[in-house]
């Protein structure tokens, strides 16, 4: 089972069922549909959740849509997602940066604590 990591935030969103979809940049583990995924928070290395891809969309930052951001936090700039997904990867990150659009159904709950 592939594993996914979120910043601990997103961890609530995620049980609620508010963020179905996660952007993965420099995919390295080859993210497909019907792959189970395993949900970790970043900062403790908690397993939270088991889910399942739906749906995977290739594109770049510049050229994000409508339904690419259903189910995905917003940001308060352009600039500002940028600056996020650097901080994540630690390269630069601008309009032609590929991008995978990853919505994904939560199978299972693992963790005690779901807010």
């Amino acid at each position: 089972m592939k594993t996914l990591k979120f910043r601990a935030h997103l961890k609530p969103l995620i049980l609620k069922g508010e963020k179905t979809t996660t952007w993965r940049l420099f995919d390295d583990k080859n993210l497909s549909i019907g792959d189970e995924l395993l949900f970790v928070v970043f900062e403790t290395g908690e397993q939270f959740a088991v889910a399942k891809i739906t749906s995977v969309r290739g594109t770049t930052m510049g050229k994000l849509t409508k339904d690419d951001w259903a189910g995905h936090e917003a940001y308060t700039s352009e600039k500002d997602r940028y600056d996020h997904y650097e901080a994540y990867y630690k390269r630069p990150v601008d309009e032609k940066s590929p991008i995978k659009i990853i919505k994904f159904k939560l199978l299972k709950k693992l963790s005690l604590n779901t807010a």
